[in-house]
């Protein structure tokens, strides 16, 4: 490694189970174990054991921080949603799409039922973003 230059960080990817963590947390900010689990619970079983362990891991792996001042341990994301999601999304298109979001987007519309107000929501955010980078 060349003195001075700053070494690049490797992007941390969360694990599908990570992910369902994340997306908890997101929705409830900083908290317990217990409740991370009570949630995921609504769509799978996960015992405590097993989503404290994950959660465990996940402070060290950096993705979540753990504050313990008080009894029960409470913890928060590391990172900003907008940042996990804008990276793991890059990462997808590069991945399966050769960074093409059209392609991505043809695919998308092609795989789901897409109603006439999808269409027409897509076709103003489009005119807005050609409007935006005609200037």
């Amino acid at each position: 490694m060349e003195p001075n230059k700053p070494q690049e960080s490797k992007k941390i990817e969360p694990t599908k189970s990570e992910l369902e963590i994340l997306q908890v947390l997101w929705e409830h900010g900083p908290s317990p174990v217990r409740l991370v689990m009570q949630e995921i619970n609504k769509s799978r079983e996960l015992n405590y054991t097993a989503t404290l362990k994950l959660m465990q891991l996940m402070v060290d792996k950096g993705i979540l921080k753990r504050d313990e001042s008080r009894m029960q341990h409470v913890y928060h994301v590391v990172e900003a949603e907008h940042q996990t999601k804008a990276h793991l999304l890059d990462k997808f298109l590069e991945t399966l799409y050769k960074g093409s979001a059209p392609n991505l987007l043809i695919q998308l519309i092609g795989n789901k039922k897409t109603t006439k107000e999808d269409l027409q929501k897509m076709k103003a955010l489009l005119d807005q973003l050609e409007k935006n980078t005609g200037k």
